[in-house]
């Protein structure tokens, strides 16, 4: 009779161990129902679930292979498995899978015991932890840290909206990133990213630094901040605060644009966009004249921006239709992924205002970047702790992968 035995192996990490065992298991006729095998600080953990069949010795085997561990100074168990535990175990594999990604400056045993607390709780089981960050020495300082710890778990909660409830909740308490989502082909095939511009992809609101070379600007800050929270509509906003800049010189536009700082982590991200083949793109309520110069210095290959209108060397004030406003923004998304031949679950969406927040929604990953309250409830996912190189860990790529 065929026997089921689940070997477990632990000690050093060593290079031919994998093919010494599986040697033993080869002259022994074994089949290889599974197999993992991970390496934490230079210590293996080897599992190994095999079915030897009848006409083998099964305690021959198994004693070949725990003299072979020994000799490699490994430690060993053996578990028999039914078959009818591993017939349920075969009929699992159908259920849904999801990815919980936490993300930190600094991963603490409180941070993963509150995450994996609430998969337990929501009736989510853990298939694997990796760690996507690199290596951090540990007198590295916190605002210089990053940490992404990766769940991939197994099971569909019964309260999804509760259960992200629950991990905005504890993100906001512990100053963490806790994303949900469905682990699906469409995760590992994104190749649209669309941003928006201000407070997004550069550190201010180009119009509030407008504003202060005209003289206005608390008034207009007043403004852009009502707006971003979701308690002026964008269009009337936005016209409201360019009417104010009337009359303001051309001269000064040269100066603010070399005066705007990169977000964190903007430049390795769409390094590492690129070398992976995506198209980018800047959608922004802004201006364009700014979005070029990022557009230039990105390499982001499509910009749609409000034009500031400019006559005899002053801004009119006066608003250039098209506006680029929350619809125009969802719109564009969607003319840009066709004109690509992608699937809206192919792209992503990046941005910080209540007006990024249709684009957010229609997008296969949409992140609420050091967005406003409002806006981090209603998006899928949000980033406050990192930079914008974040993003990439919500895609499944690891540190040592590429440039991050």
């Amino acid at each position: 009779m065929r026997e089921i035995v689940l070997i477990n192996i632990t000690g050093e990490d060593r290079p031919g161990l994998t093919a010494a065992i599986t040697g033993v298991l080869a002259r022994g006729g074994a089949n290889i129902l599974d197999i993992g095998q991970a390496v934490i600080h230079d210590t293996l953990s080897f599992g190994i679930l095999v079915e030897i069949p009848h006409t083998q010795e099964a305690s021959a085997v198994l004693k070949d292979v725990l003299f072979t561990a020994y000799k490699l100074d490994q430690q060993v168990r053996f578990t028999p498995v039914s078959e009818a535990d591993y017939q349920q175990w075969v009929a699992g594999q159908g259920k849904p899978r999801h990815i919980v990604t936490l993300l930190t400056r600094r991963v603490t045993a409180e941070q993963l015991h509150r995450v994996s607390s609430i998969t337990a709780k929501y009736g989510l089981n853990i298939d694997h932890i990796d760690r996507l960050s690199g290596r951090i020495p540990l007198d590295t300082p916190d605002e210089m840290s990053k940490g992404c710890i990766e769940f991939s778990v197994r099971g569909e909660p019964a309260d999804p909206a509760a259960l992200r409830a629950e991990f905005l909740s504890v993100a906001q308490e512990l100053s963490v990133d806790i994303a949900f989502q469905q682990d699906t082909i469409f995760r590992r095939n994104r190749r649209l990213a669309v941003f928006d511009m201000d407070s997004t992809l550069i550190e201010a609101e180009v119009i509030d630094e407008l504003a202060k070379a005209a003289g206005v600007g608390d008034q207009v800050a007043a403004i852009t901040e009502r707006a971003m929270r979701g308690e002026l509509d964008f269009r009337a906003s936005f016209k409201e605060r360019l009417a104010l800049l009337k009359g303001l010189s051309e001269d000064v536009l040269e100066d603010i644009a070399a005066g705007l700082r990169l977000t964190e982590g903007a430049e390795t991200l769409f390094a590492e966009l690129k070398r992976l083949g995506y198209k980018t793109a800047i959608l922004s309520g802004g201006f364009t004249y700014f979005a070029r110069k990022l557009q230039q210095k990105l390499g982001i290959d499509y910009v749609y921006a409000n034009e500031l209108q400019i006559v005899d060397g002053k801004v009119t004030g006066v608003a250039v239709e098209p506006i680029v406003d929350a619809q125009r923004k969802a719109d564009l998304l969607r003319e840009l992924a066709a004109r690509e031949g992608l699937q809206l679950e192919q792209t992503i969406a990046v941005g910080d205002g209540a007006n990024d927040l249709p684009m957010l929604g229609l997008a296969g990953l949409g992140v609420a970047f050091r967005a406003k309250p409002l806006v981090k409830q209603s998006a899928k996912q949000a980033i406050s702790t990192l930079g914008l190189d974040g993003i990439l860990y919500l895609l499944g790529h690891r540190d040592r992968d590429g440039l991050v």
